[in-house]
């Protein structure tokens, strides 16, 4: 369980809140706004309505105390890079900030953002490649080159194992797990054999992946 200060209480703080909760970490939310606040009063710990770039009010909060501070103003980018930078000044350990733009996100990384999101973009990226591909579940970026792909066992793999299709020696791919009747397996070994119906995780080099399973 961590301690997270959650500022900006729009829809992605919100949902970001809400996961939190889920998750069970201690969240401190804050938010100008106090309709915003009280929304999410059921799945916080401690919420607090105040202007985030107010020096003072931020001090009050005791940031460097929170193992994560979460920047998820979306509408205004000078309150966003303000609180970020008011963030690290007042020694908080760790700053993840929203940005929409590239440009954002570099004038935020150069004061106090020690991570930044980008939520909109993400998501775009996401639906592009999820719903153009007939064969693709989920899809999951971990850099520009490497990805993790949930596709649908090829038929021509039932019945067969891990061992013989061995697409870690043809493709450089990892097979992670397999998804059975909506149960996750993750005990994979050479032996594994595949089901009609599996769904199966594979990490990879992006491009090797969409090469084995012509995506």
């Amino acid at each position: 369980m961590k301690s997270v200060l959650l500022i900006g209480l729009g829809r992605f703080g919100r949902h970001i809140a809400i996961k939190l909760a889920q998750m069970n970490h201690e969240i401190m939310a804050v938010d100008i706004n106090e309709e915003r606040v009280n929304s999410v009063l059921p799945y916080v710990t401690n919420a607090q309505i105040g202007d985030a770039t107010n020096e003072e009010f931020l001090e009050s909060l005791g940031v460097n105390n929170f193992d994560v501070c979460i920047v998820a103003i979306g509408g205004n980018f000078q309150s966003s890079l303000e609180a970020t930078s008011l963030l690290k000044e007042l020694g908080a350990k760790f700053v993840v900030s929203r940005a929409a733009r590239d440009v954002h996100a570099k004038f935020l990384l150069q004061n106090g953002a020690d991570e930044i999101v980008y939520p909109e973009k993400q998501l775009a990226n996401w639906t592009a490649i999820r719903y153009t591909a007939d064969h693709i579940l989920d899809y999951i970026a971990l850099d520009s080159d490497h990805s993790i792909y949930e596709i649908p066992v090829p038929e021509k793999w039932v019945g067969r194992t891990v061992e013989d299709i061995d697409v870690r020696r043809k493709y450089g791919i990892n097979i992670m797990a397999v998804k059975r009747e909506g149960k996750m397996q993750m005990n994979i070994t050479p032996h594994t054999s595949f089901q009609f119906g599996d769904s199966i995780f594979v990490l990879g080099n992006t491009k090797d992946i969409q090469k084995c399973f012509h995506i």
